[in-house]
C-alpha cells in the first residue's frame, strides 16, 4: 500500500547492525536513556525550583515606609535665591 512493511523494517535492522555492530548500538542506546533521563531530571529541578521561590529577594518586613526628607543643599538654595 505504500507504507513501509515489516520485511522493509527488519531489512532495515539488519543492516544497521551489520554496519554498526552490537556492541555500538548497546552504547549508543545506553547514551540516548541518559540524555532522556538527564533531561527529566532537569525539567523536573526547574519546575519544583520556580514552585518553590519567590518572587521577590526580599521579605515584607524589610522594607520600610518613612520617607527621606528631600536633600537640600546649599548650592540649590542658592540657585533659587538668585
Amino acid at each position: 500500500m505504500g507504507g513501509i512493511s515489516i520485511w522493509s523494517l527488519l531489512l532495515i535492522a539488519l543492516i544497521v547492525i551489520l554496519l554498526f555492530g552490537t556492541g555500538k548500538l548497546k552504547t549508543l542506546g545506553a547514551d540516548l536513556g541518559g540524555a532522556i533521563k538527564g533531561f527529566k531530571k532537569a525539567v523536573n529541578d526547574d519546575s519544583s525550583v520556580e514552585k518553590n521561590s519567590a518572587d521577590a529577594d526580599f521579605t515584607p518586613e524589610q522594607i520600610s515606609t518613612k520617607a527621606e526628607e528631600p536633600v537640600n543643599s546649599k548650592a540649590s538654595q542658592e540657585v533659587k535665591k538668585d
